[in-house]
C-alpha cells in the first residue's frame, strides 16, 4: 500500500508525505501574578507536607485532590505527634508503672483519686500508688469487680467510690472503707447529692453517704444503661442524663421520670460507654463512633468519630469503651483487641485465656486517640497480643498532670500539657522511643502515567540515635522500599529509583513512610519539619496526522466523486473510524481517529477532481 492510505475502509491515493505528531499532553498552567510556587511547573507536579494538624483518616487522594487543595494536612494513619504546623515528632512518652500485685484472674475496672493519690480496683483489690516509690498498696477488696469511680464531697466530706454492680464501696481516707450494697453501676454528682443508676436502669440519690433514696427509672430492659452524667438541658439548667444502648435520656428530677432526648438511636451494644461532657457539648461514642450532641430550642447532633472519612486500618478498629476529657483534646479509648473483648473481659494471671472466654488475641491493638476539635492523632497504642484497655482518668493526683490507664492488667501513666506545646521552646517534654507516620496514597488517575522523580524531606534535631527511615509503597503494594536514613539536619533529597540513574520510578499510586527513633534520652525527638513530593504526570500518547489525498483520478475503484462522498461519511461519522498507511503483519498499526479538519482545493461543475488535506487525531 505504498502512497496510499486506508481510512474508513476506503483506499485514497495520497498526494505527498504524511506528517505525523504526537499530541500535547495537558493544556499549559495557568499561573497568578505575583509568587510561583512549586506547582508552577509546567512539567512537573508537587505536593508539600508541612500541616499535619487535619489528622489521620485519609486512605487515598488524587492529583486532582492536590490541586484543589484538598487533604493537605491529613495522613492515612499515625502514632506520631501531628499537633504543630511545621513539626512532626515523636509522640508523648507513656510509663508502665510496677505491677498491680493481684494474682489469678483481674482487670483494671476503674481509676478514681483522694487527696492527690491515684487509686485503681485492680479486680476486686482497691490499690494505692506511690509515685515516689512506684509501687501499689492493697487498701481495700471490693465484694465485687468495679465498674466506676468517682470523687465527691457528700454532706461536707469528700469521698472516692467505687461502684460494684451489687453495691459500692467508699472511702474519705484511702484507708477505711465501708461497703454499701445498694446495687450501683455508674454514678455522678449533681444537685449536692450523690446519684447513682443501677443494671435495671433504676436511679437513687444520696444526701448522706450510705443512706439512699430510689428516683426514676428507665423506661427500657435490664442491662441498656452505660453511664451516668450531668449536662446542660434545653433550657441551660444542669440535669442528669443516663446514657444507653439506644440512646440519652434526660432526667426529669421534679416527676422522678426519665424523658428521651433527640439523641435517639437504633440499639447498639456499646453505644453510650463513657459518654463524656466536655467544651460545653456532649459526647456519645457507640462502636467507634462518636454523636456530639448539643442541646437545646433547636438540638445538633453530628458524628465526630474516628471512622470518619476513610476510619481506621483493620487491625486498629474497634470499639470506644471509655471517653475522657483533657485540657487539649477529647481521648477516647479504643479497644481493637478483639469483638468480643470489653472492659469485664477475664484473663490468668499468666496472660493466657479463661476457660471460660474465648476471642482471638490476634485481631488488633488497643489505643488511645485525641480530637482537638480539627483532627483526630493516635496518642498511644499498646503493642501486639495484648489483653484489652479497660479504663482510663486525667487527674492532678501526685503534683502532675497526668492520664492514667489500665491495659494488659498494668496501670500506665502519660504527662499531658495544659496548653500548646511547641517542641521548639520547650525541653523537658519526654518522648516515646518510636513512631510511624504513613501519608496517604497519592493516585494519578487510570489513564494518566505517574513518574515519581524525587522526594525531599527538611529534618531537625537528629543524630546518629534521633533517626528517620524513609520508604515509600508503589501501586497499592504493602511492601515497602527504603530510601535511606537521615540522620542529620538539614533537606535530604532523594532521586527515583536512586541517585546513579534517577530515570523517575513509574507509579499509579504512591505512599510515603516515615519510621521515628530516638536514642536513650526521652528529652530528644528526630523532628520533620517538611516533606515535599515531585512527580510527573504523563497521559497516555495518543497521535495526530496530517495527510494530503490527491482525488484526480480513479483509485482503488472509485471515482473522484465516489472518493468525495466515501470522505464526508468519514468526516461526519460518529464512531471513530479505522485508519492506517502503514502494510504490517497483524495490523498493529492501525488506528482509531476522528477526523478534526479538512482543507480542499476543489473545482466546479461536475469536475470533482482535486486535492484534500486532512487531519485525523486519536481521541
Amino acid at each position: 500500500m505504498a502512497n496510499e492510505v486506508y481510512l474508513n475502509a476506503v483506499r485514497y491515493k495520497l498526494a505527498g508525505p504524511i506528517r505525523a505528531e504526537v499530541q500535547p499532553q495537558y493544556a499549559p498552567k495557568i499561573v497568578t501574578e505575583g509568587d510561583t510556587t512549586s506547582e508552577s511547573q509546567v512539567r512537573r507536579s508537587a505536593l508539600r507536607w508541612f500541616d499535619h494538624r487535619g489528622g489521620i483518616g485519609i486512605d487515598r487522594m488524587t492529583d486532582l485532590d492536590v490541586a484543589k487543595g484538598l487533604h493537605p494536612n491529613r495522613s492515612w494513619y499515625s502514632n506520631a505527634y501531628l499537633r504543630h504546623e511545621g513539626h512532626l515528632t515523636l509522640p508523648p512518652l507513656a510509663t508502665t508503672t510496677a505491677a498491680l500485685g493481684p494474682t489469678g484472674i483481674f482487670t483494671v475496672g476503674a481509676i478514681g483519686e483522694l487527696a492527690n493519690v491515684i487509686y485503681v480496683a485492680a479486680g476486686t483489690s482497691v490499690r494505692q500508688y506511690s509515685l515516689a516509690l512506684d509501687t501499689w498498696t492493697n487498701v481495700h477488696t471490693l465484694p465485687a469487680a468495679a465498674t466506676d469511680a468517682i470523687t465527691v464531697r457528700v454532706d461536707a466530706t469528700v469521698y472516692l467510690i467505687f461502684a460494684t454492680t451489687g453495691g459500692y464501696s467508699y472511702s474519705s481516707d484511702g484507708t477505711t472503707w465501708v461497703n454499701d450494697t445498694t446495687d450501683t453501676l455508674y454514678m455522678t454528682w449533681w444537685d449536692d447529692r450523690l446519684w447513682g443508676i443501677d443494671n435495671t436502669g433504676q436511679l437513687w440519690f444520696s444526701s448522706v453517704i450510705g443512706t439512699e433514696a430510689t428516683d426514676a427509672r428507665l423506661p427500657l430492659e435490664n442491662g441498656n444503661v452505660t453511664d451516668l452524667f450531668v449536662e446542660r438541658d434545653a433550657a441551660g439548667e444542669s440535669i442528669i442524663y443516663a446514657a444507653t444502648k439506644v440512646g440519652l435520656f434526660a432526667h426529669d428530677a421534679e416527676g422522678s421520670r426519665f424523658h428521651k432526648t433527640e439523641l435517639e438511636l437504633p440499639f447498639h451494644d456499646d453505644a453510650g460507654r463513657g459518654a463524656r461532657r466536655w467544651r460545653g457539648r456532649t459526647f456519645y461514642p457507640a462502636g467507634l463512633s462518636i454523636y456530639e450532641y448539643s442541646p437545646g430550642p433547636t438540638a445538633l447532633v453530628r458524628t465526630i468519630g474516628p471512622d470518619k472519612n476513610d476510619g481506621l486500618p483493620a487491625n486498629r478498629k474497634g470499639t470506644i469503651v471509655d471517653l475522657v476529657a483533657s485540657h487539649n483534646d477529647l481521648l477516647p479509648l479504643v479497644d481493637s483487641t478483639s469483638a468480643a473483648a470489653n472492659a469485664f473481659d477475664v484473663f490468668t494471671d499468666q496472660g493466657g485465656l479463661s476457660d471460660a472466654l474465648v476471642i482471638d488475641p490476634d485481631v488488633g491493638v488497643s489505643s488511645i486517640l485525641a480530637w482537638n476539635e480539627e483532627g483526630w492523632q493516635v496518642l498511644w497504642e499498646s503493642a501486639t497480643n495484648t489483653e484489652a484497655i479497660t479504663a482510663a482518668h486525667v487527674s492532678g493526683a501526685h503534683a502532675g498532670y497526668r492520664l492514667w490507664w489500665g491495659h494488659n492488667r498494668r496501670v500506665y501513666r502519660m504527662d499531658l500539657p495544659v496548653d500548646i506545646v511547641n517542641p521548639n521552646e520547650t525541653s523537658d517534654f519526654n518522648y516515646a522511643s518510636s513512631a510511624t507516620h504513613e501519608f496517604p496514597w497519592l493516585l494519578v488517575g487510570q489513564e494518566t502515567q505517574g513518574l515519581v522523580l524525587r522526594l525531599r524531606v527538611e529534618a531537625a534535631g537528629m543524630s546518629a540515635n534521633e533517626t528517620v527511615v524513609v520508604s515509600y509503597a508503589t501501586n497499592f503494594s504493602t511492601t515497602f522500599t527504603t530510601l535511606g536514613t537521615i540522620s542529620a539536619d538539614g533537606i535530604t533529597t532523594y532521586n527515583f529509583p536512586n541517585s546513579t540513574t534517577p530515570t523517575g520510578t513509574a507509579f499509579r499510586a504512591i505512599r510515603i513512610r516515615l519510621v521515628f527513633a530516638r536514642g536513650t534520652n526521652t528529652l530528644l525527638s528526630p523532628d520533620i519539619i517538611g516533606v515535599d513530593l515531585e512527580w510527573r504526570k504523563k497521559i497516555s500518547v495518543r497521535y495526530r496526522w496530517t495527510v494530503v489525498l490527491d482525488l484526480n483520478l480513479t483509485y482503488g475503484g472509485r471515482s473522484p466523486q465516489a472518493q468525495r462522498a466515501a470522505l464526508v461519511t468519514a468526516i461526519a461519522s460518529n464512531p471513530k473510524v479505522e485508519f492506517t498507511y502503514r502494510e504490517d503483519t497483524g495490523d498493529t498499526r492501525n488506528y482509531y481517529v476522528e477526523v478534526v479538519n479538512m482543507g480542499a482545493e476543489e473545482q466546479s461543475g461536475r469536475d470533482e477532481t482535486g486535492r484534500v488535506m486532512l487531519q485525523l487525531e486519536e481521541v
